[in-house]
C-alpha cells in the first residue's frame, strides 16, 4: 500500500458548534468574541496553511452535545511548483 497524504484529527467532547457559525469558521476575522477580546483570525490562517499553501484538506465536522472534529489531511509529497515563503 502506498500512502499519498496524511491525516491528523483533533476532537473534544464539548456542546459542539451551531452550523450558522460553523459556515463561518474559516472566514478572517469572523469571531464570537467581544469586540476587543480577539482578532477571529486562527482558523482563516490554518485554512491558509492547509489548503492554499500545502495542497491539502482542513474541515469541520460538529455534532451538537456530542463535540467538534476538525481532519486536517495533506500530501506527503508536495509539488515541485510548491514555494515556501517564511
Amino acid at each position: 500500500m502506498i500512502l499519498h497524504r496524511v491525516a491528523i484529527c483533533i476532537s473534544d467532547n464539548g456542546p459542539g458548534i451551531p452550523e450558522d457559525l460553523r459556515s463561518r469558521i474559516f472566514d478572517p476575522f469572523f469571531t464570537t468574541k467581544a469586540i476587543g477580546k480577539g482578532t477571529g483570525l486562527g482558523l482563516s490562517i490554518s485554512y491558509q496553511i492547509v489548503v492554499e499553501k500545502h495542497k491539502g484538506q482542513l474541515q469541520c465536522i460538529s455534532d451538537r452535545d456530542r463535540g467538534t472534529e476538525f481532519w486536517i489531511e495533506i500530501p506527503i509529497k508536495q509539488s515541485s511548483d510548491l514555494r515556501f515563503e517564511i
